[in-house]
């Protein structure tokens, strides 16, 4: 019997020939991190187990969620974790961005075992990779030990099909997904996306399919390694391939061409419809940046849309480029000087507002449409204010209109 990729990078990482779905393994890590929300947890539990880190060039801790701090309360936590930094001589600590954007520029290679603090850690598995999310006392184990407990997940395969027409991105395709699947409905799956559409694909795209296999409960996001991958990353890695005769848990057949661009509704992610049924709600912020959609891809989609126009009176325009790489190669080409023009704001590098900590959080009422990847009650502010998730060609031609509307009449 044949075994899908995640099952083939854990049995390379647990040292066995083979794994089946189920079965509970040890395997090696090549990366464990942290940011400033959930690395101060782990610190704690590293003091409580009584152990150094097992290698200090192999944890990354990024300030990112709330950075520079907004308050003494942050500065303190920053404080504490640069001083666990500095006595445990961990040689990467970076404030140039997203956590999920640095592994993808400076660490991740294709066969790699990742372990973050933090759910979105899936969007690495984008690479080839096995890429998770923990909570901060585990990964305070694995920072001790170099290694983590997995139990091997069945495995759903999302095979996309066709083209899109013009105005429809990766964001679209992932909440019509969850849409199909449901919040909850590939609870503890590796989803494995494939097809001619996920070839075709830039190496961005597919980032964003993975960065939301989590808001369908997926345990991780995983796409084939191919030659665009290695071009991209610039190392080589170990790439693992399905086998023809492995076994899915379940198959979904995705006809790409069929999707319209889709916004999901508050408060749940997996509450999307054709964002046709929802033109004409007013927003007040519109949000382009974060893990899903704050890539160079993304801010050129936005730019196109917003040259030459002015949003509209009531909206507040934030676009946070995913890391400082992307933010310089954004403002090479000239596209933050655009957005600027068009009455946009650009911050530093990081996940902004997205967990509603600072930089563009929401008052009573207030609605926003946003590339982020969650739209819980509370999430970016107060528990009454809105959030509308889309793509960013969405996000930048409802900024225009103060209101969401349909991108294709914008393109």
């Amino acid at each position: 019997m044949g075994l899908t990729i995640t099952e083939k990078i854990l049995a390379n990482a647990s040292h066995k020939s083979e794994v089946a779905s189920g079965d509970v393994v040890i395997a090696d890590v090549d990366i464990a991190m942290a940011h400033d929300s959930t690395a101060p947890l782990a610190v704690e539990g590293l003091y409580k187990i009584g152990k150094k880190v097992f290698d200090p060039h192999k944890i990354v801790i990024v300030f990112d969620h709330f950075f520079p701090p907004p308050s003494v309360d942050a500065a303190r936590l920053h404080q504490k974790v640069r001083n666990f930094v500095t006595e445990q001589k961990i040689s990467n600590l970076f404030t140039e961005g997203v956590c999920h954007q640095i592994l993808v520029e400076k660490f991740v290679s294709p066969g790699n075992v990742i372990v973050g603090a933090d759910s979105h850690t899936c969007t690495e598995g984008a690479l080839g990779a096995f890429s998770t999310g923990l909570g901060s006392t585990d990964i305070a184990g694995a920072m001790a030990t170099g290694k983590c407990w997995f139990k091997i997940p069945e495995s759903v395969k999302f095979n996309l099909s066709g083209s899109p027409e013009k105005g429809v991105h990766a964001k679209d395709l992932i909440l019509d997904i969850i849409k199909q699947v449901g919040a909850d409905g590939a609870l503890y799956k590796a989803a494995e996306f494939t097809g001619d559409y996920v070839k075709n694909a830039s190496v961005s795209s597919r980032l964003t399919l993975c960065n939301m296999a989590v808001e369908m409960g997926a345990k991780n996001g995983i796409i084939e390694a191919d030659e665009k991958t290695r071009n991209f990353l610039g190392r080589k890695g170990k790439i693992f391939k399905s086998d023809k005769d492995a076994v899915y848990e379940d198959e979904y057949k995705i006809e790409v061409d069929r999707i319209e661009p889709q916004v999901a509704c508050p408060p749940t992610v997996d509450n999307v419809k054709p964002v046709t049924s929802v033109e004409g709600k007013k927003v007040d912020q519109a949000y382009i940046g974060t893990c899903t959609n704050g890539r160079l891809e993304d801010i050129e989609i936005a730019t196109r849309i917003l040259k030459g126009k002015r949003t509209a009176d009531n909206v507040r325009l934030l676009v946070i480029p995913a890391s400082t790489k992307i933010y310089l190669d954004a403002f090479g080409k000239g596209y933050l000087q655009e957005i600027i023009k068009s009455g946009g704001i650009i911050c530093n590098p990081g996940c902004g507002p997205c967990v509603g900590r600072h930089e563009g959080v929401l008052a009573e009422g207030e609605t926003c449409i946003s590339t982020q990847n969650r739209n819980f009650s509370g999430r970016m502010g107060h528990p009454k204010a809105e959030i509308y998730l889309a793509s960013p060609a969405t996000v930048a031609a409802s900024a225009l209109a103060g209101e969401i509307v349909d991108p294709r009449g914008y393109i």
